[in-house]
């Protein structure tokens, strides 16, 4: 396990600055909590658990031991190289699992409970869950899964469109043979979707295709099935809260403290004025 996480913090990072930490769980009960919470039985199964944070909270911290100005955690490009960072740690940590025969799985779905896993590992303003990352022994190896290939993501020089028929067929061939039977409780959902995203023309050409297809393809089964179109997208506001409350406000006008300082002491002054 230590080779690992020395391969984890050894990742490359803007200024070198590691602007993540690592929690490492192994703890049963705390497992357990994770996979009741995630929805995912397996975490509570797996050897080791490793909870990835954007941290700008340690260097904060160094900054103010030393004297240093820090507006990091007001800063769009501070929190997103962040992000960039910890990610990065996560996928060297996950190369190095493989390359000595362990499996690792990533779990996302720890953005939807900021908050509770926030009190559930103590972590400071400042200190932002990003993935948890399932590690431990695969009972067999798994084939690769099939991919869009270098010609398709690959560009050269500039952006290039595929034409509408060459973009269906690079996905045709990468979900080949997954089609989702047609049943009614998710032909109703996805036409729920798409009535609520696009309205009823839209979800009249949805059930058209599927009808005409005899099954449900993986464009339809993504977006509205899986990643609801009509649900991702709500509770942005209530994620914006969410950073504040983590002691983040990138997305807000930045106002100096120096300035913030100079207009309390002005309204005090003016306040003692009035009362004398």
């Amino acid at each position: 396990m230590q080779i690992v996480l020395e391969a984890g913090v050894h990742a490359a990072t803007a200024g070198n600055l590691q602007p993540y930490s690592i929690i490492k769980i192994e703890n049963a009960e705390t497992k357990q909590k994770l996979a009741k919470m995630c929805e995912q039985n397996f975490i509570g199964k797996a050897p080791v658990l490793l909870l990835f944070c954007l941290d700008l909270h340690r260097n904060e911290r160094w900054a103010g031991l030393e004297v240093a100005p820090y507006t990091a955690t007001s800063s769009f490009r501070h929190f997103w190289v962040s992000f960039q960072d910890t990610v990065i740690c996560a996928q060297n940590i996950c190369t190095a699992a493989d390359s000595i025969g362990l499996g690792s799985v990533y779990i996302g779905t720890v953005i939807d409970m900021p908050s509770k896993i926030q009190t559930m590992f103590k972590l400071p303003r400042g200190v932002f869950p990003v993935v948890l990352v399932c590690l431990g022994y695969p009972k067999k190896r798994l084939p690769p899964r099939s991919k869009l290939g270098v010609g398709t993501v690959v560009h050269h020089e500039r952006y290039h469109e595929l034409k509408d028929e060459e973009l269906l067929d690079v996905f045709n061939k990468k979900y080949e043979g997954q089609r989702l039977p047609i049943a009614e409780n998710r032909l109703e959902t996805i036409l729920k979707v798409c009535r609520t995203v696009r309205g009823q023309e839209f979800a009249e050409k949805c059930a058209s295709k599927i009808r005409a297809n005899d099954h449900i393809n993986r464009a339809q089964h993504y977006f509205g099935l899986h990643y609801r179109a009509d649900v991702m997208p709500t509770g942005n506001d209530e994620y914006l809260k969410i950073m504040e409350e983590f002691g983040f406000g990138w997305f807000k006008k930045y106002i100096p403290f120096a300035r913030v300082a100079k207009q309390k002491q002005k309204k005090a002054a003016q306040r003692a004025r009035e009362s004398s």
